[in-house]
């Protein structure tokens, strides 16, 4: 028996939401039609996805499996399709995805030298979206920084550099010169909600708020709803008036990585991967910036 893709996306957008009608509604199909393909699905799984009753809809274990397993299998579809979208167009292109922070010019250059022919473009991405855009193929390769999930990729390390504390302006340890973990304890961060992805020996409390990005972080950094890191990197390219940045000598330091989807096959992208282990030390050296505050002005300046 294949599995119906089409029947498989009605399901994740029904298990999603956990109501047929807001499915309906995003998939722009009648109720009953969504019903029915769901129904179909079941009988061509042989088993109950959800159970519907009068008090709504619930995932069966059979459909909490599918759901885990489906978003790796349709990322994989869309990929599929994007590639042979751009392989009919005759053109050979690359898309790089980078984190603010991170520069891919040098490793651009080097891959140029082999394939002066290949166009490559480059896109700006965010944490929660660095695995998704890799596993659907709107991103070829990625520079991508951790806690990533690496299900369904290939993830090599590239390079490490330290952190800074995003602190209020006016925090106690704002516009100090540097600072510990231990002067932070007890602060509540800004993170993901696993606290054990957290770069510190001893998890924070969560501030319990969800961020998608710096500016994000940093607005809610600065409205003294808890702190966050950021890779020096990231720092430099981001200033706020009412935001501190702070090294921490003993925090753990940021891993940036190169990552691509697992099922990708392809000589181009292998030869970027080298370009960018190659010059992997341009890379690092542009995000090699120490932060400091000075009369309440953020200021920046090299280590040599």
């Amino acid at each position: 028996m294949d599995l119906d893709l089409r029947k498989l996306r009605y399901f994740v957008a029904v298990a999603e939401r956990l109501h047929f009608g807001r499915a309906a509604e995003e998939l722009h199909i009648a109720q009953p039609a969504l019903s029915r393909q769901i129904r179909a699905l079941e009988q061509d799984l042989g088993t109950p996805l959800l159970i519907r009753d009068s008090h709504g809809v619930a995932l069966t274990d059979a459909g909490r499996q599918l759901l885990t397993d489906a978003g790796p299998l349709l990322a994989s579809a869309d990929a599929v399709r994007r590639r042979v979208t751009v392989a009919a167009r005759g053109s050979q292109r690359l898309m790089v995805g980078f984190r603010t922070g991170i520069t891919a010019t040098a490793a651009v250059r080097e891959f140029a030298i082999r394939h002066p022919d290949v166009i490559v473009d480059v896109q700006r991405i965010e944490s929660d979206d660095q695995a998704a855009m890799l596993l659907d193929g709107r991103i070829d390769v990625g520079y991508v920084r951790l806690p990533i999930d690496e299900t369904g990729l290939h993830v090599t390390p590239l390079y490490t550099e330290p952190r800074v504390a995003v602190l209020p302006a006016g925090h106690r340890l704002a516009g100090k010169e540097q600072i510990t973990e231990t002067d932070l304890a007890g602060e509540p961060v800004l993170w993901h909600p696993d606290t054990s992805t957290q770069p510190t020996r001893r998890p924070h409390p969560n501030a319990g708020y969800l961020v998608r990005g710096v500016d994000e972080t940093l607005e809610h950094v600065a409205a003294g709803r808890g702190i966050s890191f950021l890779a020096r990197s990231t720092a430099v390219f981001y200033s706020h008036p009412e935001v501190s940045y702070v090294p921490v000598t003993d925090l753990a330091p940021d891993q940036v990585c190169l990552a691509v989807a697992a099922s990708r096959t392809s000589p181009l992208v292998d030869d970027f991967l080298t370009a960018a282990h190659a010059t992997s030390d341009i890379t690092a050296e542009c995000g090699n910036y120490e932060m400091w505050q000075l009369g309440g002005e953020t200021a920046s300046k090299r280590v040599d």
